[in-house]
């Protein structure tokens, strides 16, 4: 005859989503069940960590309210869930269990920055870790990067490679110790080693790498050094001259570079940080995070970001960049000496010759910046994930992201629903990938413009990544509607092969989607959409809209004034083309030659009068750009919205004016003509003055202009997405406009509001579309 338990014990199996795996979480089950005197299990499994545990109700009660209040830093509950079962008569403590396969349904844990413990061990003299560049522990380290597959465990990380010593071995299986079962663990006898090569891949014979690396660099050298996500080109920021030779051999003449400083304190002597800002650099994502440039930052660091009113600083995040900065510093003991400013000040940019995808490989490396790199820092612990750096600004409001990616990626973002399965290609450029399940997306790390080949089959190798790892099989495939993209392309070939159907989403919908999937709109609301190009449901290029939202559908009720395009896409390269446009439009098109001394400006208005090679657009980046040619701000742009860049520089220093009441007009179809400010920029002398009357009035504007049609559509909600909105000038003063205006502002939080959220916004736009059918 069986006993009955006694009544004071309860048994619970708990189930726990999220990212949950890799970030110590079993070993705080382990202890906190100690704490408490209950009996029972944990184990990784593919749905997240399953428990299950028996005590007293109150110790249970206590267990369960501990396991989202105190839970380790990394981790993110998405879900608990709890079912009560049969108490157990014979317990024998409380267990981990080894893991448990399955359908994936559990998140991926980003890469870590090096915790301060870690940091200890790495610069304490004696330390069987002391300036060891791998090392690691549960709450810090590589995770993404070297992940396979799940669940979470080291046979399915680029770690199998590497068998632990008999120390090592002993940390990962004890409970209580920080590195049980730290997935990348090892130390100098049993884990990954440094190499030093030399331009041609030989093996440099040195008695210590990072010494070595630092030498090289001080001397003016540029050397790709192996990092988490792939190659970083490194050299002296202060050094002038290797500056301009990593320009020159990258083929990057203009386009900002970022910096990496020991700390906080040695970033304040280039840039003025703000609480917000050091927060962000001191986080354990470690983007790279855009401040303004402290006064005489340029002298200091010439040509890093030339004209550009912001500077990208990171601080290190890997033991071995904190080890070069160890190294200049004369390997003091501890860890004080990072608050002491450091005259290195490291060049950190990605290893990509042309606009490809990253550098991962060690062979790959010389292979591909043989004409780059002097000299390489390697390691034998494989990348599997190539991820660039992030690049985050704060807005005053919230963090925005520029480009998501190493420290972001994947984190999953939640969605108001569970719905279909979706594959989303993303745009052309900034191209990430979404994929959808349940109640998640999940939004891969930057890919890049697919205007190459190696960059287009990067982005088929992250689809094939993120649905093996997520186990997910798509019901239908998302992408943008023009037909000529290679995200359209691999979207009809993937649909095809897969058997489902196949969405094109339009590119401004997708943008505004993006911002209403992540905040959970479901309401209708009005969208604003200002970036440099889209192709519209007409067949015109889009950029500047004003469109109503509900669910899977969209109106575009509408938008700026539509410019005509002299050269069609060279337009978009050549600022002053745009400025040759509104002088055509204004009446004053026998201006342009005075105006603009380039080959073909005596042609250009001819060209303009007969609308050759001159198609028309919204776009609100060529408004930008029309406004950069005209101050005489840039005629011809290195980079991709680089005079609109230098126009917000120009702007921002010369500091705040009162907008041109009379610069705009909103027409009777209810459009928004940019035309009368511009002419008032023509014969402004002052540029600072020009550009920041350029942004207060166009800011101006646009509130109006919201705002009439919003009380038209009784609509309060208004969403704000597209690449112009990292204009913080552009976007701090609307939104400030629009909440007086009683209107609500959304804006991109968990993504950049650039292409690189598009994918969300076409997956979004498609789980809508099949709901409804």
């Amino acid at each position: 005859m069986a006993v009955a338990a006694p009544q004071s014990l309860v048994r619970c199996h708990i189930r726990v989503q999220g990212q949950v795996q890799g970030v110590g979480f079993r070993p705080f089950v382990y202890r906190l069940a100690g704490e408490l005197d209950l009996s029972g299990w944990v184990r990784n499994d593919a749905s997240g960590v399953t428990i299950e545990v028996q005590g007293t109700e109150e110790a249970l009660a206590l267990f369960e309210h501990r396991l989202s209040s105190a839970c380790p830093p990394l981790a993110r509950i998405r879900h608990i869930d709890s079912d009560a079962l049969t108490p157990q008569l014979s317990t024998n403590g409380f267990a981990i269990l080894h893991s448990q396969g399955g359908a994936a349904r559990t998140g991926i844990t980003p890469d870590v920055a090096t915790c301060p413990d870690c940091l200890q061990e790495l610069f304490t003299p004696g330390d069987r870790r002391y300036r060891y560049p791998f090392l690691n522990c549960t709450h810090c380290g590589p995770r993404y990067t070297i992940t396979a597959g799940l669940p979470y465990d080291r046979p399915n990380t680029s770690m199998v490679a590497f068998t632990q010593c008999e120390r090592c071995q002993r940390e990962y299986e004890t409970p209580p110790d920080r590195r049980f079962h730290a997935q990348p663990n090892a130390c100098p006898q049993c884990g990954p080693t440094l190499s030093l090569w030399d331009e041609s891949g030989a093996v440099v014979d040195c008695d210590d790498v990072v010494s070595a690396a630092v030498q090289r660099i001080s001397s003016g050298d540029i050397v790709a050094i192996k990092g988490l996500g792939g190659f970083h080109l490194v050299c002296d920021a202060r050094n002038p001259r290797a500056v301009a030779r990593l320009r020159e051999r990258k083929q990057r003449e203009e386009k900002p570079l970022a910096i990496m400083v020991s700390s906080v304190t040695a970033a304040e002597r280039y840039a003025d940080l703000r609480a917000e800002d050091i927060a962000l650099l001191s986080s354990p994502e470690r983007p790279i995070v855009l401040s303004r440039k402290r006064e005489g930052s340029d002298s200091q660091l010439t040509g890093i970001a030339p004209g550009i009113d912001w500077l990208g600083v990171m601080l290190p995040y890997t033991p071995l960049h904190y080890l070069l900065f160890h190294e200049a510093a004369g390997r003091p003991s501890g860890v004080a000496w990072l608050d002491t400013p450091s005259d290195l000040v490291l060049v950190m940019t990605s290893a990509n010759p042309g606009g490809e995808p990253l550098v991962t490989g060690n062979e790959e490396a010389v292979q591909r910046l043989q004409n780059i790199a002097d000299s390489y820092v390697v390691h034998d612990r494989e990348v599997l994930i190539r991820c660039d750096d992030s690049v985050v600004r704060h807005n005053g409001r919230s963090p925005a992201f520029i480009r998501r990616a190493r420290g972001y990626t994947p984190q999953s973002i939640p969605l108001a629903d569970e719905g279909a399965r979706i594959v989303a290609t993303g745009a052309w450029f900034k191209n990430t990938v979404c994929l959808t399940r349940e109640e998640e997306a999940f939004v891969s790390q930057h890919v890049g413009d697919l205007d190459n080949v190696a960059t287009c089959n990067a982005l088929e190798g992250v689809v094939e990544h993120l649905l093996e790892v997520l186990e997910i099989a798509p019901d239908t495939v998302a992408h943008d509607l023009h037909p000529d993209f290679f995200s359209t392309r691999l979207a009809a070939r993937l649909g095809e092969g897969w058997g489902v159907p196949v969405i094109a989403v339009q590119h401004h919908h997708a943008h505004a989607a993006a911002v209403v999937a992540e905040h959970a709109l479901n309401e209708p609301v009005m969208a604003v959409t200002l970036d440099g190009v889209g192709l519209g449901d007409d067949g015109t290029a889009w950029g500047g809209e004003l469109l109503r939202l509900e669910r899977d559908s969209f109106q575009r009720l509408a938008h700026l004034r539509a410019l005509p395009l002299p050269g069609g896409d060279r337009a978009a390269r050549e600022p002053w083309r745009m400025g040759a446009s509104v002088l055509h439009e204004l009446g004053r098109g026998d201006e342009i030659v005075q105006r603009f001394r380039h080959p073909g400006a005596d042609l250009l208005s001819q060209v303009l009068e007969r609308r050759i090679n001159t198609p028309i657009t919204s776009s609100a980046g060529r408004w930008f750009d029309a406004a950069a040619g005209l101050l005489g701000v840039r005629d011809v742009s290195a980079f991709e919205g680089q005079a609109a860049m230098l126009l917000e520089g120009y702007a921002a220093q010369y500091g705040a004016v009162s907008a041109c009441a009379d610069g705009f007009e909103i027409t009777d179809d209810g459009n928004l003509d940019l035309l009368p400010l511009l002419a008032k920029l023509i014969d402004q002398r002052d540029i600072g003055r020009g550009a920041a009357q350029f942004h207060a009035t166009f800011a101006l504007a646009l509130a109006e202009w919201i705002a009439q049609h919003a009380r038209e559509q009784g609509i309060e909600r208004v969403v704000l997405s597209g690449g112009c909105f990292m204009n913080h000038l552009l976007s701090n003063d609307l939104v400030t406009k629009l909440e007086r205006m009683e209107l609500k502002a959304y804006e991109a939080g968990h993504l950049p509001p650039n292409d690189g959220g598009i994918s969300l916004g076409q997956a979004w736009v498609a789980r809508q579309v099949l709901m409804r059918s």
